[in-house]
């Protein structure tokens, strides 16, 4: 196999695992389940990974390298992240939200790349916010990004779209609220 095809199948599996885990979590999906979906045999997999650890690791580190956005603006990412489309996409959106409370329970090097994510994140929300100082501006990156991600987790929690909603379009208002003040 060429380096090509090695790189191309390593994709494929990496794409594969990041929909699977933040879609059902990482302990609801095997080995064979990420194989499977990336269209390759489950004997390959230990060609690319040394075991379902490294795995999650590499693959939550490709989420995060795919990014979250370009969006710094506060309020505006806010309307994005906060939206219907973006709550109701479990496998394609945030992993933070997916799989936040899950990688508690991770290896050392899981935790390593949230953390990192993470960090990336609000430092990027931070550089968001001209006219503040940077104390200032990571201590609102860091409250509306927990904010935020806590109330996609709560309207995916309940079982009733209308409150759903209320809990999104709530925490939008509060978060463009503070913004307004900030900004005066």
């Amino acid at each position: 196999m060429s380096r090509e095809q090695v790189a191309e199948n390593r994709q494929k599996i990496l794409d594969a695992a990041s929909r699977l885990f933040r879609e059902r979590g990482y302990d609801a999906v095997t080995v064979a389940d990420v194989m499977k979906a990336a269209g390759l045999t489950h004997g390959g997999f230990y060609g690319y990974f040394r075991s379902k650890d490294e795995l999650i690791a590499q693959t939550l580190a490709h989420v995060f390298a795919q990014g979250l956005g370009a969006e710094t603006d506060l309020a505006r990412f806010a309307d994005s992240y906060l939206s219907r489309a973006h709550c109701d996409n479990l496998a394609g959106g945030c992993p933070t939200a997916a799989l936040g409370a899950e990688t508690v329970r991770q290896s050392p090097d899981t935790r390593a790349v949230m953390t990192e994510g993470l960090r990336k994140h609000i430092e990027r929300l931070s550089r968001g916010q001209p006219g503040v100082d940077a104390e200032e501006a990571r201590k609102a990156a860091i409250g509306s990004w927990a904010a935020m991600v806590g109330a996609v987790i709560l309207a995916r929690l309940v079982d009733d779209h209308q409150f759903s909603d209320e809990v999104l379009e709530q925490t939008r208002a509060w978060i463009g609220e503070r913004n307004e003040v900030r900004e005066r």
